[in-house]
């Protein structure tokens, strides 16, 4: 049974490289990829084996192209299924990203699925090609990631474009040309050479955010290798990634004005103003003190690029409503002057941010330049950032920012089209921040045989597991257990 998959498994690379391009992609892979063991050890992680799961490497081609050539191992986790019984097969995840580390994803599927349903499956987790255990990507950067605001001027622009210029040379000289190899397509293939080398003839897979873009291309590529398919807090695969990244934007400043009308309610604790006008503009007024003179919190200094960031990070989830108004305070007393220790999780997230450690994120940068090619004429940005502004004083010169992307090497691949009649699933929050109602309505059009769950009313990015909202854990429940799509669309609402 093995052998047969196998060989099946290479004929569909071969095809995959086709799908969606019309350009021909990967020669078929050689057999030994697909007939490969798999040795199950101890992960030698506390979680995961307290957990009991265990971990393996798998060997892949680095260039599917020359699959003579150079390999990487790839590392998975695995949580047996419980209900032998009743056993589908494998799940394979993602946690989002792109440059997320899976191996720890399945045990958080596993406690947001129901018992009957996680028993039934075993949960694979996998540290995609460029991250974590699978040949980690590292470009020694001096900064956590290449997703910032542009400022407020020219001159912060300029610096902007030089920045990026600079990761850009970095990745190139640091790793070469494999870096060009660490891509959403391969992911997918190695994912395939993943089912086969657990003898299995099709792939169930939950994914989030950035993983809702791989799950869709691995339908692409690999039709009749997809089983239930899980999509939460879509992608749109026609606008990856600038055109997701500028999509959120607006729905950023609508967020950040609900999240200012709550904070104004709550002035007698907060003291960020008595209105929401009031408290967006003190935020505005600290964007523009941290251009002249950067706010130093703790032993960092915050300046006009990253303390957008700093909101942006937790606007995704109006739980965290009180969590971003104390965090405002902070940075508003360090600007005022008072000596400021800022939280653990904001001292963690600007030490990252500001300094790379403990490792940056250029295995994001590998994937988002590898996937699709961006406009390298630097004015282009410019004029973007510069219409933006008006309705979108925060977020704009983030959305429309020029990245590493520019300077990158062009993409060995086209950008994968995604048209198909896969069966899925597809979770959207209608106020998600970070991929916006739109491009989930956008993939269910795109797979003309997906569902589309839409939770209505709620800020929230990534939904299952994550908010308690019984409509949506029985649409996702039901479908891995049973195999059974909604009759047609289907709205929830909170509460």
């Amino acid at each position: 049974m093995k052998r047969v998959s196998a060989v099946l498994a290479a004929l569909a690379v071969g095809a995959g490289g086709l799908a969606g391009t019309g350009v021909a992609g990967a020669e078929a892979t050689p057999s030994r990829f697909y007939e490969q063991d798999v040795e199950w050890t101890a992960c030698g992680d506390a979680m995961l084996d307290q957990a009991g799961a265990q971990c393996a490497e798998v060997t892949v081609p680095l260039d599917y192209s020359k699959p003579q050539g150079r390999t990487i191992k790839v590392a998975i986790s695995r949580l047996k299924a419980a209900d032998t019984e009743h056993r589908r097969g494998i799940m394979l995840s993602n946690p989002g990203g792109p440059g997320g580390a899976g191996l720890h994803f399945m045990l958080y599927i596993k406690g947001a699925m129901t018992p009957e349903v996680s028993s039934r499956y075993d949960l694979i987790g996998m540290d995609p090609r460029g991250v974590g255990r699978s040949a980690a990507i590292d470009c020694a950067w001096p900064i956590g990631h290449m997703l910032w605001s542009a400022g407020l001027n020219r001159a912060d622009f300029r610096d902007a474009v030089r920045t990026q210029a600079d990761l850009a040379r970095r990745c190139a000289r640091e790793e070469g040309d494999r870096i060009s190899h660490i891509t959403t397509r391969n992911t997918a293939r190695d994912m395939d050479v993943i089912r086969a080398t657990l003898g299995e003839r099709k792939v169930s897979y939950f994914g989030m955010s950035y993983g809702t873009y791989l799950g869709a291309v691995f339908t692409q590529m690999f039709p009749h290798r997809s089983d239930r398919i899980v999509l939460d807090s879509a992608i749109d695969p026609d606008a990856y990634m600038a055109g997701s990244i500028r999509n959120s934007a607006p729905l950023n400043e609508a967020a950040l004005d609900e999240w200012a009308t709550w904070t104004a309610t709550r002035d007698a604790e907060y003291h960020l103003g008595a209105t929401g006008r009031q408290v967006r503009a003190r935020v505005e007024g600290l964007i523009r003190q941290a251009a002249t003179t950067p706010i130093r919190i703790g032993e960092h200094h915050l300046d006009e690029r990253f303390l957008p960031m700093t909101l942006f990070t937790l606007l995704p989830d109006a739980r965290y409503n009180a969590h971003l108004a104390a965090r405002v305070r902070q940075i508003a007393d360090a600007a005022e002057g008072k000596p400021v220790q800022p939280s653990k999780d904001l001292d963690d997230e600007l030490r990252f941010t500001l300094t790379g450690r403990p490792r940056d994120l250029s295995g994001q940068a590998a994937v988002i330049c590898g996937d699709a090619a961006v406009p390298r004429d630097p004015e282009a940005y410019w004029r973007d950032i510069q219409r933006s502004r008006a309705d979108q004083p925060v977020f704009g010169p983030y959305a429309n920012n020029i990245t590493a992307c520019a300077f990158w090497a062009p993409p060995r691949e086209p950008r994968t089209i995604v048209r198909n009649d896969v069966p899925a699933l597809i979770v959207q929050a209608t106020r998600d921040t970070r991929t916006v109602y739109q491009e989930g309505v956008n993939l269910n059009r795109a797979m003309s045989a997906s569902r589309l769950v839409t939770l209505q009313d709620v800020r929230m990015h990534g939904i299952f597991g994550r908010l308690p909202n019984a409509c949506v854990q029985n649409a996702v429940n039901t479908y891995f257990r049973d195999g059974t799509l909604p009759a047609a669309n289907l709205t929830c609402y909170a509460g």
